[in-house]
């Protein structure tokens, strides 16, 4: 770092923590001095927070009374990019810095000393008594070289209990010692090898080689058919920046991949990359937060919140899965991962790519317009051809009312069944039924904290509200008329169509793929690895199974109802079901044998069905292209959601009056505000929800104008507002 970017003890730095306060705060620098980005605990009232110093203290404040920063923590300090990083972000989001600030230090115990913890290595001698169990410790410990491991490493890894390791310690064979716990990673081979690419995934390498090398910023969209060799393509991105020396970035759209991928990266680099999400413990969260900032950490593989790790020369950030709509945070700070990994990557001079089969309208315009590089994979890796697509047409067939799965779609499944293949019924809606009727009175059951209906999950027995996460026994009487027996589900879920299924099938063995029946990231990862080694026939799945998994056994796809995501108001729904029936679709035939996809639709003559059964992609993108343009609507032009919320449902609708009649700073812009109104759903939690809609131009300053415009209130009692900038959900 520079010499005016130090300072010396007892000069006043800015220090801006991770508490909700307006503005930063003058400390004198502690004993030492202390480097700008360092981070710091400061007295704040009678507590010690976190902070970073982000420069030169103000001074506009008695020096006699500022109080000095109790200690700078032993990490390396924040880099100026990431500093700018934040700033910008924050800017855009219109995110208070310090909410931005706690985004980039959620790892527990930084301020903590470096913990110790127990390793074992090879010792001296050989034991007394030489066991097949105490053989396989001894050869897994030559085998590695006299390398150090944790006993549960050690102990799985030799497939013996802690006890047989313990044995040979006390014996000196094997010697305990103890070690920091945050330990650098192993190394990653970049020239280990990858698999052999076909002519053009290696032309494609070779491009994306050619922009890591070069050392400047720039975005590419990677197109390719599902099952057309992204990840190897990109993995050779990777490889090339570990080359250069610089680290990478892989974000994936579910926790459930990553355990296939993680085992993808291994055997492509020899070691195991950083793992970063929600699954991750504490102390190993606080492991990769600390190598990730000394550069000990090559490769980090993670959800959207691996953007605010620490990184120290990052030189490539992929985002796979580029369309997925998990990677807009919808509470707390309100980012779009996306857009964030493109900013990122322009400030610190390092490469994007965003990768996948049915990119985003957003991107697939800035590719057309030239903004982004574009990269296209058209044909499936080795035997593998794209699935056979089809429609149903659910008015000619003969179904019950209390039935989903068609006589068209149940002959293709008993075919697959006969051949010893695996058959996909796919509909994205968790539980057993979206809504529970009485037929007494009519009485639907909603929840108690929210405007939403709850689903009945059978297989849980239980309510669920899917807004709040409200559950409750499912009863037995009707709660408004309190007749019983008259309780009945309307409409499927994923649960009830498994109970289909196994009333048609009663011999298959069937897995029901759903977020809410796994308990923990490992269950579900588990439950997915036994459906691709062939331990089921038939799969039942909500939109988790569309997301990049691989099941080699896998022929056909049946999707239960194509038109749910065609209805509603939602600027995007056609581009989403677009994605969604092309993703799961493309989960069929991707080993040697051909796939097939089925679509039950009452719609066959929909402009979004026709598109995805032609599989005219450029026609449909340049069709919604169009629409969007003519309406002014993103990309095309800017919107920003403006969300209410209070106890009271007076107060939050007449704040939301004064906000439409003091517009001002919006129709300075030439803006538009719509509202105030209901959200779709009023309320959720407890508290009633309004919402405005603001609508401007592609040029206009849109940020500016909303912090003047919503900055004329002050907000009373426990109204919430927040500003959402590019909404990708209007509940």
């Amino acid at each position: 770092m520079d010499e005016q970017d130090f300072f010396d003890q007892g000069a006043l730095v800015a220090v801006q923590t991770t508490q909700p306060l307006d503005r930063m705060l003058d400390y004198k620098a502690p004993e030492g001095g202390c480097f700008r980005g360092a981070f710091v605990e400061v007295p704040l009232g009678p507590r010690k927070v976190l902070g970073v110093v982000w420069g030169a203290g103000r001074g506009d404040f008695d020096y006699a009374k500022v109080r000095p920063v109790n200690r700078a923590l032993d990490v390396v300090p924040m880099r100026d990019e990431m500093r700018a990083f934040l700033e910008r972000a924050a800017e855009y989001t219109l995110t208070p810095l310090h909410a931005m600030l706690r985004l980039a230090t959620r790892a527990p115990g930084l301020s903590d000393p470096p913990s110790m913890r127990k390793i074992y290595r090879l010792g001296k001698g050989e034991p007394d008594r030489q066991t097949d169990a105490r053989r396989r410790v001894l050869e897994t410990l030559h085998e590695y070289g006299g390398l150090a491991f944790t006993l549960k490493e050690l102990s799985e890894m030799a497939g013996v209990t802690g006890s047989v390791v313990k044995g040979l310690v006390k014996q000196g064979v094997v010697r305990e010692e103890d070690t920091p716990r945050d330990v650098p990673f192993l190394r990653l081979d970049p020239d280990r090898g990858g698999k052999d690419l076909t002519g053009d995934q290696a032309a494609t390498a070779d491009t994306l080689r050619a922009g890591i090398r070069s050392g400047n910023y720039g975005t590419t969209l990677l197109r390719g058919v599902t099952g057309s060799g992204k990840t190897e393509v990109y993995l050779e991105a990777v490889a090339e920046c570990l080359r250069m020396g610089r680290q990478a970035l892989v974000l994936l759209p579910e926790i459930a991949l990553t355990a296939e991928f993680l085992t993808r990266v291994e055997a492509r680099f020899g070691a195991k990359p950083a793992e970063w999400h929600s699954g991750v413990t504490m102390t190993e969260r606080r492991r990769i937060w600390k190598m990730v900032g000394q550069g000990c950490a090559q490769v980090v593989i993670g959800a959207r919140s691996a953007l605010f790790l620490p990184f120290q020369n990052l030189g490539l950030i992929v985002v796979d899965e580029e369309h997925d709509t998990s990677y807009k945070q919808d509470d707390g700070v309100l980012y779009n991962a996306r857009d964030m990994a493109v900013l990122r990557a322009s400030i610190c001079g390092a490469r994007v790519v965003l990768a996948s089969a049915t990119p985003s309208l957003e991107s697939w315009v800035n590719a057309e317009a030239g903004k982004y590089e574009k990269l296209e994979l058209t044909s499936r890796f080795g035997p593998a051809v794209l699935p056979e697509m089809k429609a149903i047409d659910m008015r000619a067939e003969d179904l019950p009312g209390s039935r989903w799965i068609s006589p068209s779609l149940k002959q293709a499944v008993n075919r697959r069944l006969e051949q010893g293949e695996q058959s996909l019924l796919f509909i994205n809606r968790r539980g057993y039924a979206p809504v529970t009727i009485c037929r007494a009175c009519g009485h639907q059951i909603g929840c108690d904290q929210c405007d939403a209906r709850m689903v009945e999950h059978r297989f849980l027995k239980r309510l669920v509200c899917h807004q709040c996460g409200e559950t409750k026994p499912m009863p037995e009487a009707c709660p408004s008329c309190h007749v019983e027996g008259k309780l009945a589900p309307v409409g499927p879920g994923v649960e009830r169509l498994a109970e289909e299924a196994q009333s048609l099938w009663p011999e298959a063995r069937l897995a029901v793929l759903s977020s809410d029946l796994f308990g923990s990231a490992r269950a579900l990862k588990e439950g997915i690895n036994t459906i691709a080694e062939g331990g089921a026939d038939i799969i039942i799945g909500t939109q988790l199974v569309a997301k990049g998994h691989n099941f080699p056994l896998l022929t056909l796809v049946g999707v239960i109802d194509a038109d749910l995501g065609l209805q509603g108001s939602d600027l995007r729904a056609a581009e989403r079901t677009f994605q969604l029936m092309r993703q799961v679709a493309g989960r069929a035939g991707r080993s040697e044998k051909k796939g097939e996809a089925l679509l039950q639709t009452f719609q066959p003559e929909h402009p979004v069905i026709r598109a995805i059964l032609s599989g005219d992609e450029v026609g449909f993108w340049r069709a919604e292209a169009e629409e969007r343009r003519h309406a002014g609507v993103p990309p095309f032009g800017r919107m920003a959601g403006i969300i209410l919320s209070a106890p009271d449902v007076q107060q939050v609708f007449d704040l939301g009056n004064a906000l439409a009649r003091n517009d001002g700073p919006m129709r300075a812009i030439g803006a538009q505000v719509f509202g105030p109104a209901p959200a779709p759903i009023a309320r959720v939690r407890g508290r009633h929800r309004v919402r405005l809609l603001v609508k401007a131009d592609k040029g206009a300053p849109i940020q500016a104008a909303l912090a003047q415009w919503v900055g004329q209130f002050r907000l009373k009692n426990d109204i919430r507002l927040s500003v959402d900038i590019d909404p990708q959900s209007f509940y």
